[in-house]
C-alpha cells in the first residue's frame, strides 16, 4: 500500500506524516512520540489507547489515522503537566488511583469526557463512562473517588 500524507492535530500541535492507509491512530501517535497513548490489546477491549477525538473518547487502536485528519486529538499529556496538572491528573495521584499506571491515561481521558458532559456524575454514570477501560490493579474504588474529587475541584474552580 502506498503511503498517504496525513495531517494530525494532537494536543494543539500539527503533524504531517506519510502513513500506510491501514495505519491505526494508535501507531501513528506512538510513531509521532506520543507514548502516553498506551498499546494494550489492540482490539478495543482494554481502553489503554483511549484518546479524545473532538472531545469524544475513542480507542485509537480501532481508528485509522487518516480518519482523524482535521479532528482535534487530545492525549493525556495534552491535559496538563507536572507543574500544572489537570484536576483529574492530580486527583489520580492524590487518591492513589494509579498503581502500575498503564490504564491511567485512558481512564483519565474517559473521565474527562464524562465530566465535560456531566459535571456532577453519579456513581453509575462514572462506571458506565469507564466501562471500556480495564484496570487490573486498583479495583476501581480509588478511580471513582478520584473522579468525584476532580468533579468537586472543577466545580469549585468554575464558581470562582
Amino acid at each position: 500500500m502506498e503511503p498517504r500524507l496525513v495531517t494530525l492535530k494532537v494536543n494543539g500541535r500539527t503533524h504531517h506524516a506519510a502513513l500506510a492507509p491501514n495505519t491505526t491512530l494508535l501507531h501513528a501517535l506512538r510513531d509521532l512520540g506520543y507514548t502516553d497513548v498506551k498499546s494494550g490489546c489492540e482490539k478495543g477491549d482494554c481502553g489503554a489507547c483511549t484518546v479524545l477525538v473532538n472531545n469524544t473518547p475513542l480507542n485509537a487502536c480501532l481508528m485509522l489515522a487518516w480518519l482523524a485528519e482535521g479532528q482535534e486529538i487530545v492525549t493525556v499529556a495534552g491535559l496538563g503537566n507536572a507543574e500544572h496538572p489537570h484536576p483529574l491528573q492530580q486527583a489520580f495521584v492524590d487518591f492513589g488511583a494509579a498503581q502500575c499506571g498503564y490504564c491511567t491515561p485512558g481512564m483519565i481521558l474517559a473521565a474527562k469526557a464524562l465530566l465535560d458532559e456531566h459535571p456532577h456524575p453519579t456513581d453509575d454514570e462514572m462506571r458506565e463512562a469507564l466501562s471500556g477501560n480495564l484496570c487490573r490493579c486498583t479495583g476501581y474504588v480509588r478511580i471513582i473517588e478520584a473522579i468525584q474529587n476532580a468533579a468537586n475541584e472543577l466545580d469549585a474552580e468554575q464558581r470562582g
